[in-house]
């Protein structure tokens, strides 16, 4: 096994690099906890938040070099690579502003000489996906580097000229040896990174099977983990809802970044026949007029997905959900051209004893319902055993918000496909994981609140 470059858009094989042995994963570990302890949580905030910082600086003054690593390696669409760069740099500014405010002292209330102070744990493994290969590591590593922790992050395999230009953010800002460490690792290596205990947190994004396997393996070493292990988020469509922007948002939400988001807009439930005819007729229409094509055009709307794998995992979810009785009413193929390409794709009639009813499509393919009332649509929504994101669209706010209010999700958008900010917490419920990432929560989750209590002497 090793961590090589193969781009989704042509097939062709690039880069490759070995996996590290474990002598030398060990030393990098011995490395990071000695920085840790020696130097790194010991640093004012200030001058922690001054390294990410100025990471942020130089990502922005090398978007150009760092948007085609996504495009080459996962097969990002050249304007939404721009697009997750931006966002980077905007997590690593906004912890590096916020940061000496985020960990200041509190008093307790109503607790005369209690104050809490936070202080970071160590070092802590952080295992992440392709799909955002800047972006999810950012989530991880502004808030832990500016809170002290340092980090060692193991990231997909698919990905190493990201992973790599990613930790030289770091070393170019000013970070010594051991605060930011990039792994070529494998899943056994990782293992034994979890049951040592210099690693005191770990945080993964990826499948229920890998969340699985960490957390478990994390509780038996009591270790504080953190779980965002995707979604099958629903988009419901009220009957006051615009359906002009409803359709413009569902568009966007299921086809953006080819449809390989943990947030994306995955399943549509629509309230009433007619307007549910209505929205699919101008779904398939909306879905024949997306631009597939080379990511690397900034045209393009709908590039490749991210590999061979990838790619037949989904044509098969469509075949087997078609057998048990779906219609696919739009799309369902790979796409006749070089690469990994799948046609935008809308699935109906799938009841649930159907298996694609509570499977996360990851990729374009939309799940189609239309509902008698509001009440079957909240149920539908629910009827998951994913809670991550979802969607309500009305234009009676005040009414959508207590939709909002009944739907099992960790995060609910009202008339918008999805929003991301620094300020706003990530993570969801149930299946979806725990643990929150982003905003002032994310930057408590590794953190020791520790209490100072201090009384008179006698």
């Amino acid at each position: 096994m090793s961590f090589r470059t193969i781009n989704p858009a042509t097939g062709e094989a690039g880069q490759e690099f070995p996996l590290q042995s474990d002598e030398q994963v060990l030393a990098a570990l011995a490395a990071a906890e000695m920085r840790y302890r020696e130097d790194w949580k010991n640093r004012p905030v200030v001058e922690r938040a001054r390294i990410v910082g100025r990471a942020a600086q130089i990502l922005r003054e090398k978007r150009d070099e760092y948007v085609r690593y996504p495009t080459l390696e996962m097969g990002k669409a050249v304007r939404l690579g721009y697009h997750e760069i931006d966002l980077v740099a905007d997590i690593l500014d906004y912890y590096a502003q916020h940061g000496e405010r985020l960990l200041a002292p509190q008093l307790v209330p109503g607790e005369p000489g209690a104050t809490l102070v936070s202080e970071p744990l160590g070092v802590i493994l952080a295992i992440e996906p392709w799909n955002f290969p800047y972006y999810q590591l950012a989530r991880v590593a502004a808030p832990q580097l500016v809170a002290g922790n340092v980090v060692m992050m193991k990231h997909a395999e698919n990905v190493p000229q990201c992973a790599l230009a990613f930790a030289r953010l770091f070393e170019e800002a000013g970070a010594p040896e051991g605060v930011y460490t990039n792994l070529f690792c494998s899943v056994e290596q990782v293992a034994k990174l979890i049951d040592d205990f210099r690693v005191r947190g770990v945080a993964l994004t990826g499948s229920e099977k890998a969340g699985a396997s960490v957390g478990e393996r994390a509780g038996r070493n009591l270790k504080k983990v953190i779980l965002e292990l995707g979604g099958s988020d629903p988009a419901l469509i009220l009957e006051g809802a615009p359906l002009d922007h409803a359709i413009d948002q569902v568009v966007m939400g299921r086809t953006y970044n080819s449809g390989q988001g943990c947030v994306n807009i995955k399943r549509v439930i629509v309230v009433g026949k007619a307007r549910g005819e209505a929205m699919l007729a101008a779904l398939k229409a909306r879905f024949a007029t997306i631009n597939v094509g080379d990511p690397a055009d900034e045209d393009t709307v709908l590039g490749p997905l991210s590999s061979e794998r990838a790619l037949e995992g989904l044509l098969n979810q469509i075949v087997q959900a078609k057998a048990a009785g779906a219609t696919i009413v739009h799309g369902g193929n790979r796409v006749d051209r070089p690469g990994y390409y799948l046609e935008p794709t809308i699935v109906t009639d799938i009841t649930p004893d159907n298996p694609f009813y509570y499977q996360e499509a990851f990729g374009p393919v939309l799940s189609f319902y239309v509902v008698d009332s509001e009440e079957e649509a909240i149920a539908l929504a629910n009827d998951s055993k994913y809670g991550l994101g979802a969607f309500v669209f009305d234009a009676d706010i005040a009414h959508a918000k207590q939709v909002a209010s009944r739907i099992e999700a960790g995060m609910v958008y009202i008339n918008s496909c999805f929003v991301d900010s620094p300020g706003l917490p990530f993570g969801g419920i149930k299946n979806s994981g725990f643990g929150r990432e982003l905003s002032e929560i994310g930057i408590g989750e590794f953190l020791n609140r520790k209490l100072v209590r201090v009384a008179n002497a006698a």
